[in-house]
């Protein structure tokens, strides 16, 4: 009752007149919250009896939970890159962030600053690197890779974030589309089958 009456006194200070009308709020009704006090809100929750019933349209409410149930996940992948280095232009190209929320997202996470560029991968991590670059392509037939690939690859690789944001990158440069399709019927151990996904080096 107390939230149900407090939501209609604000829908009439904002002169939401779509909301009032959905609620079933006429005239004489719309009079009489004019006059309420917010102390005589506290005094309906006194009160035994009901006036207010409620109902969910389920048709709108799935999909907004739906909606809801994305937006955790993608906040949860934004804090889970950010933890792990993710530089800004990533983060921008990824989710749209702007440099003032990626900054505070790493403040509030502890995130030491970045100095420098990240080491280059050894040459066994940069071959791995570059294998789990291909087989995540190949999977998404030529679409950009999903924020989860990038974590995907740092925990298969073993590779920073950053050296793996970068080694995306030059994809395209160092292969092709016609290779890219070639490659994924070979083996996962592509240099011992002469593969050509050997990576660059180095991947500046």
């Amino acid at each position: 009752m107390i939230a149900v009456t407090l939501y209609a006194v604000r829908c009439l200070g904002d002169g939401d007149q779509q909301a009032l009308r959905e609620m079933g709020l006429g005239p004489r009704e719309l009079d009489a919250l004019r006059d309420l006090e917010m102390a005589d809100l506290y005094r309906f929750g006194a009160l035994r009896a009901h006036c207010v019933v409620i109902s969910i349209d389920r048709e709108l409410f799935w999909p907004l939970l739906s909606r809801l149930q994305d937006a955790r996940n993608s906040e949860e992948l934004q804090r889970d890159l950010v933890q792990r280095d993710a530089p800004l232009d990533m983060m921008r190209r990824l989710f749209g962030m702007g440099s003032r929320e990626y900054t505070r997202l790493r403040r509030a996470l502890a995130v030491d600053p970045a100095v420098g560029r990240p080491p280059e991968p050894d040459e066994e991590t940069a071959h791995q690197l570059w294998r789990a670059i291909e087989a995540a392509m190949a999977d998404r037939n030529g679409h950009a890779l999903l924020p989860a690939h990038y974590l995907q690859i740092c925990e298969t690789t073993g590779a920073s974030l950053r050296s793996v944001w970068r080694c995306v990158q030059h994809w395209s440069d160092y292969a092709p589309p016609g290779e890219r399709r070639s490659s994924t019927a070979q083996p996962s151990d592509s240099r011992s089958t002469g593969s050509s996904t050997t990576p660059p080096a180095p991947l500046t």
